[in-house]
């Protein structure tokens, strides 16, 4: 049996070389992909093959830290559709996307797909290989763009979507930060305060036989807490933590939290508004792309990220499948503002329905970014209030003795 020196890449991107014995190419070809990797070069050699040598033993690290971005995703995505519109086939794009990746992963991964392609897989055949790349809705838009011929226009409309997509993610994103940051910097200095500070202060007051008022007597009491009991108060944050995230993992901790977020104030008028454009906005771009009604609002449903409105675009799939339209469901539950439901209810009496989800989800992608910049502009005055007045009741609750002290001796 003849033995063949190769050249192949894993399912991660990663440039593997090695010898194998085999009855022909082939037959090595069929024999490295089932141990996932794809050959990209081989010559025969006289070289003896080592028991135990092969690949498949391999263990690829890189893998754990060479994520794929949804950005990732949608620039190749925009390139893909590009090239497609400029008349280049499908298998010579993705070839060429190949060495366009920086990712080792990323690029492993178009390398198995156009591998795919060229053996007359589909192309959403050969996504659905990596869903935690390429989300069910991508492989249905996909899917649709290649049944309707127009493929190169449905990946363009991918691109513009996942870049919208990004966009209010990172706007939602970047207006956490400064409450998060002050929220640290608040708790670490007030903790640096109790740890340090206020003991040594404090501790002059030991010897006072005047009762200490009741604030000074609780910032000794939480000082001591901290000071000597700091693990189990941290051990207590995991452990509620915890909890909670195993309380939200349930049905009813889903719908209850889900509930009260809406109910929020701020908070809750935010996340309706950001879930409703992009309720709006993925429904628009599959039903363009030619995804079906039904199986749009199955996928639309999964990506709201609240189970109450989830629920509701549940109901307003099977109220479609008796016949009903999808704005009277909308309206009945409370959940969707009236202009949303009327615009909605327009648009199905008229046949633009895509239109209107997209004006709803442009008109919501401003109200977003308002909601962001209300936000922010009441969570910064409140975190500064709340961080003064922590160190301002520090440092009263120690000036108020020693003022007592001055008064005692002045007497």
């Amino acid at each position: 049996m003849p033995a063949y020196a190769y050249t192949g890449l894993t399912a991660s991107g990663k440039t593997v070389k090695g010898v194998e014995s085999a009855d022909n190419v082939g037959a090595l070809k069929a024999s490295l992909k089932r141990a996932g990797i794809y050959l990209t070069a081989v010559s025969e050699t006289t070289a003896t093959v080592s028991k135990g040598s092969g690949m498949g033993r391999e263990i690829d690290l890189t893998a754990l830290f060479d994520r794929v971005s949804q950005a990732d995703v949608a620039r190749v995505t925009q390139l893909l559709g590009t090239l497609l519109c400029a008349g280049i086939t499908l298998p010579e794009s993705l070839s060429a996307l190949t060495d366009q990746v920086e990712s080792q992963r990323f690029k492993g991964v178009l390398s198995n797909i156009a591998t795919r392609v060229n053996e007359g897989s589909a192309l959403a055949d050969a996504l659905s290989k990596y869903p935690d790349i390429f989300k069910p809705l991508y492989i249905n838009m996909v899917r649709a763009g290649e049944a309707s011929g127009s493929l190169e226009t449905v990946l363009l409309r991918i691109a513009g979507f996942m870049e919208q997509q990004e966009e209010l993610r990172s706007k939602v994103t970047s207006a956490m930060v400064y409450p998060v940051a002050m929220a640290v910097v608040s708790a670490g200095v007030v903790a640096l305060l109790m740890v340090n500070v206020v003991p040594q202060i404090t501790s002059m007051f030991e010897g006072m036989n005047a009762e200490l008022p009741w604030n000074t007597q609780l910032l000794i009491f939480l000082s001591d807490m901290i000071g000597g009991y700091w693990y189990l108060i941290i051990a207590s944050f995991f452990g509620i933590g915890w909890l909670f995230k195993r309380w939200r993992a349930t049905e009813a901790g889903r719908t209850t939290g889900d509930r009260i977020t809406l109910k929020l104030p701020v908070i809750g008028d935010l996340a309706r508004k950001v879930a409703i454009a992009r309720f709006a906005r993925t429904l628009a771009t599959m039903l363009a792309s030619g995804v079906q009604l039904l199986q749009a609002l199955d996928i639309v449903r999964s990506l709201l990220g609240n189970v109450i409105l989830e629920k509701v675009v549940e109901v307003a799939r099977d109220n479609i499948r008796e016949g009903e339209g999808i704005s009277p469901a909308l309206k009945r539950s409370g959940e969707f503002p009236p202009l949303v439901t009327h615009m909605i209810a327009v648009g199905e009496r008229s046949g633009q329905l895509e239109q209107m989800l997209n004006d709803v989800a442009n008109a919501y992608d401003r109200e977003v970014s308002t909601a962001i910049s209300r936000m922010t502009s009441v969570l910064e005055p409140v975190m500064i209030v709340v961080m003064g007045g922590s160190v301002g009741f520090i440092i009263f609750s120690i000036m108020q003795p020693i003022m007592m002290l001055n008064e005692m001796a002045g007497q």
